[in-house]
C-alpha cells in the first residue's frame, strides 16, 4: 500500500509541475509554432518534397518528441541539416524510399538512447561539429538559388553539379521572384528593428505572398495545401529487404545527424533555462520515436531545431508541454490558413532560407580557431569541403570515425585527478583550508575529449570557494578544450567561485591570451606555482571563521 502511495504522489507532482507553468508554455508553443510555420515550409521546399509533408513532420514530430523526449524545452522539426541529407536521398530514391529509410533512422536513434550512446556527442570535436554546421550553412543557401532566381530546373543529387546547373541558366531568370525574395530578405533584416515579438520570416512571408497577389506577379509558388491534418497511411516497401540494405547507408547517417543536431539543441536548451537539465539518452529514445511515427503521416525525419528550442524558451516556455503546444497550434493553422498558405512564393522561402543560413555560419568559430590553433581550424576546413564537395552522408561518416581516433589517441595522453591537500598545501598554511579549495592537476594536451571531465569537477562541492588548475603539464590546448575551460569559468563565476590556473606554459597562455579568455579570468588569478596560488587564498579561512562566530 505504500509503495502504491508513493508511485501516486510521484505521479501527481509530476503533472502538477507540468501544469505549474502552463501560461508560459502556452506563450512559448504559440511563439514557437508561429516561427515554426515558414520553415517547416522552407526546409520541405529544400529537401525536394511537397511543403505539406513540412508541416505535418512539425505537427507529429514536435508533438511526439514533446512527450517522450528527454529535453523539457526541445522544440523537434524540420531543419536545415536533415534537408541537406534528404534532397540527395529523395533525387535518388524518391519520397517513399524516404519514409522506409526515416522510419530505419527512428529505430537506431531508439537503440542508440537504449545503449545509453547519448553521452558520446560531447566528445565530437568542436571543429568537427562547426565543419558540419558552416557547409550545410553553404548548401542550403546555394541550393535555394533556383527559387531565388524563379528557376524551375531538376533537383541534382549532388551539390556541385546543382549548382554550376543553376549557373548556366541564369539568363532565364524571373526577376520579379529575384524582387520578391529579396524583399522577404530585406524584411528579415529589417523588422527585428522594429519588433522583436513577431518573427521577421513570417512578416517577409506575408510580404512577399501579398506584393504577389496583389501585383498579380507570374512567380512559381507552393502550391495547394490539405486543409486537413496529417492521418495514418500505410509505408510501402516495409517488406523488400534488398531495398532495406540498399538503405542502411543514409539511415545511418539521418540517425547520426539527427542525433547530434537533437543533442546540441538539447545542450543549448539547458543553457538558457534554470529548470531541469536535458537527458540524453532519453531524448534520443524520443526523436526516434518521432522518427518512426513521422512517415506514416507522409512526413519527413526531424531533429531538435536550435532556433525554434531558443524562441520557446525565451518565450516562456518550461516544461514538455511547449513542445506539444506547438504541434497543435501549428494543426490549428494549417486546418485555418491552408488555402492562403498555398499562394506563398517559392522565392520567399527561398529568401527566408538564405538568411536562416548566414545565420547558421559559425562565424566566432571560425575566428576563434584562426586566433587560436590552425590544427583546428584545419580540421573545421576538411570537414566543411568533404561537406560540400561530396555529401553530407561520407562527411557525417568521416567526422563520426576522426572524432573516435581523436578521442583514443588523445585521451591516453591525458592524466586528471584531485590533488590531496597534504601534497599540495605548503608549510604553515592550515589544512582546514581545504575544504574551500579544490586543487586539480592536468597532465596531457587540454583537448576536446576532456570537456566532459572538467564539468565533472564542480559536483558534490558546495563549499569550495576557488578552483585551482594546476597546468604545468599541460603543453597545448585545442580550441574545444579552451570552449571546456571558458564554460569552467562562467559556471564558477555563476556560483561565486573563483578560478585560478598555475603554471601555466608559454604556448597555453599565448592561446589564452589570443582567445581573450586570459582577460576574463585576470592575471591576478593566474601564479607560477600552485604554492603562491594556496597562500593567496588564506583569507578563505578568516572569512569562514567571521561566518562561523555570526551564527
Amino acid at each position: 500500500m505504500t509503495a502504491v502511495s508513493t508511485f501516486n504522489n510521484t505521479k501527481r507532482r509530476e503533472w502538477t509541475h507540468l501544469f505549474a507553468h502552463w501560461r508560459g508554455d502556452l506563450a512559448g508553443g504559440i511563439t514557437a509554432a508561429v516561427v515554426a510555420l515558414p520553415l517547416a515550409l522552407a526546409f520541405a521546399v529544400a529537401s525536394g518534397v511537397e511543403p505539406k509533408a513540412g508541416l505535418y513532420t512539425a505537427i507529429v514530430a514536435g508533438i511526439v518528441a514533446a512527450i517522450f523526449g528527454g529535453s523539457p524545452v526541445q522544440i523537434t522539426g524540420p531543419t536545415g541539416a536533415m534537408a541537406v541529407i534528404l534532397v540527395g536521398i529523395v533525387a535518388k530514391y524518391g519520397l517513399e524510399k524516404v519514409w522506409l529509410a526515416g522510419v530505419m533512422a527512428g529505430i537506431i536513434q531508439v537503440a542508440f538512447g537504449i545503449a545509453k550512446l547519448g553521452r558520446l556527442v560531447k566528445f565530437i570535436p568542436y571543429p568537427v561539429t562547426a565543419g558540419f554546421t558552416n557547409g550545410i550553412a553553404v548548401i542550403i543557401f546555394c541550393g535555394q538559388l533556383n527559387n531565388f532566381f524563379g528557376l524551375q530546373l531538376p533537383r541534382s543529387e549532388h551539390f556541385i553539379a546543382g549548382l554550376l546547373q543553376t549557373l548556366t541558366h541564369l539568363e532565364a531568370a524571373n526577376w520579379a521572384a529575384v524582387g520578391l525574395a529579396l524583399a522577404a530578405i530585406a524584411t528579415q533584416l529589417i523588422w527585428p528593428k522594429i519588433n522583436r515579438t513577431v518573427p521577421g520570416s513570417l512578416v517577409g512571408l506575408i510580404l512577399a505572398t501579398a506584393l504577389a497577389s496583389g501585383f498579380h506577379l507570374s512567380v512559381p509558388t507552393i502550391g495547394a495545401i490539405p486543409q486537413s491534418l496529417p492521418v495514418p497511411q500505410g509505408i510501402p516497401h516495409w517488406n523488400d529487404f534488398r531495398l532495406i540494405r540498399e538503405l542502411i547507408n543514409p539511415a545511418l547517417a539521418l540517425a547520426a545527424l539527427g542525433s547530434i543536431e537533437s543533442l546540441l539543441s538539447a545542450v543549448v536548451a539547458d543553457g538558457l533555462t534554470v529548470s531541469e537539465k536535458h537527458d540524453s539518452d532519453r531524448e534520443l529514445i524520443g526523436q526516434g520515436l518521432a522518427n518512426i511515427v513521422v512517415p506514416f503521416f507522409g512526413g519527413i525525419p526531424a531533429t531538435g531545431a536550435i532556433a525554434r528550442t531558443a524562441v520557446n524558451v525565451r518565450s516562456g516556455g518550461k516544461t514538455r508541454l511547449s513542445g506539444a503546444i506547438h504541434g497543435v497550434a501549428l494543426a490549428i493553422i494549417v486546418l485555418s490558413l491552408a488555402p492562403l498558405a498555398g499562394q506563398i512564393p517559392l522565392a520567399a522561402l527561398a529568401g527566408i532560407l538564405m538568411v536562416t543560413s548566414m545565420r547558421m555560419m559559425e562565424w566566432e568559430a571560425i575566428g576563434l580557431m584562426l586566433r587560436s590553433t590552425y590544427s583546428d581550424f584545419s580540421v573545421m576546413l576538411l570537414t566543411w569541403l568533404v561537406t560540400i564537395c561530396f555529401d553530407l552522408v561520407l562527411a557525417v561518416e568521416v567526422g563520426l570515425i576522426a572524432a573516435g581516433a581523436l578521442f583514443i589517441k588523445r585521451m591516453s595522453e591525458l592524466s586528471m585527478g584531485k590533488m590531496p591537500e597534504t601534497e599540495v598545501f605548503p608549510p604553515g598554511v592550515p589544512l582546514e583550508l581545504g575544504r574551500h579549495i579544490a586543487v586539480y592537476r592536468v597532465d596531457g594536451p587540454v583537448f576536446f575529449g576532456a570537456a566532459e571531465r572538467f564539468a565533472t569537477l564542480l559536483r558534490d562541492m558546495p563549499e569550495v570557494k576557488a578552483l585551482i588548475l594546476r597546468l604545468r603539464f599541460v603543453p597545448n590546448m585545442d580550441v574545444t578544450g579552451l570552449v571546456a575551460l571558458e564554460d569552467i569559468y562562467r559556471e564558477l563565476k555563476h556560483r561565486n567561485c573563483r578560478l585560478i590556473l598555475s603554471g601555466l606554459q608559454p604556448e597555453v597562455q599565448q592561446l589564452l591570451e589570443r582567445s581573450g579568455l586570459l582577460a576574463k579570468i585576470g592575471t591576478e588569478n593566474c601564479f607560477d606555482t600552485t604554492d603562491a596560488a594556496i597562500c593567496s587564498l588564506t583569507h578563505l579561512l578568516d572569512g569562514a571563521s567571521s561566518q562561523t562566530a555570526g551564527v
